[in-house]
């Protein structure tokens, strides 16, 4: 079986670790692994193949920014990826972000409609089907379910500065996306597959399937790998990670939360942040850039006392998964698919924007103990996030799939 995966990055951030996982798992199949990348990788088990140049991404982004084309650029990148795929001739094509300033939507999947390739589309957030957001529920949008018109989210992620075209990017993504016969989307939460199976993809297969973690990574450490300044904190630690600290984050929240605490018992450490943002927060907070390795990441949610995911729009973050395996409860606001991994056993769910609640539950953490949680949510991770289960289940939809082919 060869599977090509074409997504932004590779064993980088969480979208580029999934692709990585699943590439794993084909491996270990005795498959063949080929996942692209336009903007990171680490070092990675398949064979990586470059999208584009750092040119092109900020072409596309300029244009994006004024005419509100985002996916409509990138054509060369894009017939360049095409010449790749018709030599790998993959039995199976496997579409994360498809969005991000890398490629052409209109060339690829009249490209995928005419060879009848397989696809596989994992729903990472909404944008494949709205005429521009990757989120809406902040604002409560529906017009996605009909047709998309006036985006107030214009500014939002791919941010247009200047013109509006969501009602042509809407039928354009109707028209191609729908196009594809064989094709199985698959949203990796409930919350968002709800949102699929009435958008305009109600008529092609629809399967879930969560994301995975590496457990031998993301679990209970004695021994700590830490920055300095965290080496003699004696504050419990409110830990917040993101790989972007955009505004649904919830890194405004942050700042509230930080009026909240009690600042002689608790420290707010953000992780993630740019240089710029560090320099902006108050001193009573500690932010961190990103963390160099993976190692570090789950030292420092081994560190802290309690994760805090105030995210204002999610899909399923997996910063939530990494911090229970660690054996760290989480608190996280009533939003989208971010509370699908909470339980009583590992953590709280509070009301959005709602920061009094939120310091509240860390106060009762504290009271009840880090240990009371740590073993029920260790548990509870071998049980639910091991990504050698959850993306077997790949394998079988890619069996499944060629069976019926």
């Amino acid at each position: 079986m060869k599977v090509l995966q074409i997504s932004i990055e590779v064993n980088n951030n969480s979208v580029g670790r999934i692709a990585e996982q699943i590439g794993e798992e084909v491996l270990a199949n005795n498959g063949q692994s080929y996942i692209t990348y336009a903007r990171s990788h680490n070092p990675s088990s398949s064979v990586v193949i470059k999208i584009g140049s750092k040119l092109d991404l900020y072409y596309h982004a300029l244009c994006t920014r004024i005419f509100d084309t985002h996916c409509l650029h990138s054509k060369k990148a894009t017939k360049k990826l095409i010449e790749t795929i018709d030599q790998i001739k993959p039995d199976i094509i496997h579409l994360h972000h498809i969005h991000g300033y890398f490629l052409n939507m209109e060339i690829l999947f009249k490209y995928l409609r005419t060879y009848q390739y397989p696809v596989v589309w994992t729903f990472h957030d909404c944008w494949s089907f709205t005429g521009h957001c990757a989120y809406f529920d902040s604002i409560n949008c529906m017009k996605w379910k009909n047709q998309c018109y006036d985006c107030e989210l214009k500014k939002t992620y791919p941010a247009s500065h200047f013109l509006d075209r969501s009602t042509k990017n809407f039928n354009l993504k109707k028209e191609l996306f729908t196009s594809i016969n064989n094709i199985t989307i698959v949203p990796v939460s409930n919350w968002l597959a709800n949102f699929t199976k009435v958008s305009f993809f109600k008529d092609k297969p629809i399967e879930i399937i969560r994301n995975g973690i590496d457990l031998s990574l993301f679990t209970f450490k004695k021994t700590l790998l830490l920055p300095e300044m965290l080496k003699q904190e004696k504050r419990q630690i409110v830990l917040g990670v993101a790989s972007t600290w955009e505004e649904r984050k919830g890194l405004k929240e942050f700042l509230k939360l930080n009026d909240c605490i009690d600042q002689n018992k608790f420290v707010i450490v953000l992780v993630g942040l740019t240089l710029k943002q560090v320099k902006h927060l108050p001193k009573t907070i500690i932010g961190l850039q990103r963390t160099k390795n993976v190692e570090e990441l789950a030292s420092l949610y081994n560190k802290a006392l309690v994760f805090v995911n105030p995210t204002l729009s999610d899909t399923y973050p997996t910063t939530n998964l990494e911090a229970i395996a660690c054996g760290t409860p989480v608190i996280t606001y009533n939003t989208g698919g971010s509370i699908e991994a909470i339980t009583q056993d590992t953590g709280f769910v509070v009301n959005q924007y709602d920061v009094n609640a939120v310091n509240c539950r860390i106060v009762e953490i504290n009271q009840k103990t880090k240990e009371y949680y740590q073993e029920k949510c260790i548990n509870f991770a071998k049980k639910n996030f091991d990504k050698s289960v959850q993306f077997k289940k790949y394998i079988s939809l890619y069996n499944k799939i060629l069976l019926n082919k």
